[in-house]
């Protein structure tokens, strides 16, 4: 099983956010122009936010957003939004966060997978750097493909 695709419309580099909130909206956006979900999606990553905090901040600099499986995931799709600035999350260690990784699933169990796979591609220290710092959409996506 290899990761979601990435095309164009679900990266946005470079791009500018105010706060935690625009950030997760910018990816949300970012999920909905690839075909993946619904606007309710971007509501529902928020939420959860809301709900249990930032745990989604997963690494220094690197954010996961995502919501459960759910009827306005459309297909399983990921989005990435780099940040001109980085913004704080309320992480206590990994704040603040210049990449901004969007995730939407169809069932729990491709949630599993799916983060798995994530996980080995930023366990290379290079990967977080690399996104932040691209200028292109193939720049983003050489980076997941390295592990692939």
């Amino acid at each position: 099983m290899s990761l979601p695709p990435l095309p164009n419309s679900a990266i946005d580099l470079g791009a500018d956010a105010g706060t935690w909130r625009d950030a997760v909206r910018l990816v949300g956006n970012a999920l909905e122009r690839s075909g993946a979900t619904e606007t309710s999606y971007t509501d529902r990553m928020i939420e959860v936010i809301d709900e249990f905090g930032a745990y989604i901040v997963i690494a220094p600099g690197l954010a996961l957003a995502h919501a459960r499986p759910g009827s306005d995931v459309l297909r399983e799709g990921l989005a990435v939004v780099t940040l001109a600035e980085p913004v704080a999350f309320g992480h206590p260690h990994n704040d603040p966060v210049s990449v901004v990784l969007g995730l939407a699933v169809p069932t729990p169990e491709t949630h599993v997978t799916t983060v798995a796979q994530l996980a080995n591609v930023f366990n290379d220290a290079s990967a977080i750097p690399a996104i932040a710092a691209a200028t292109t959409p193939d720049e983003v996506r050489r980076v997941f493909d390295a592990d692939n």
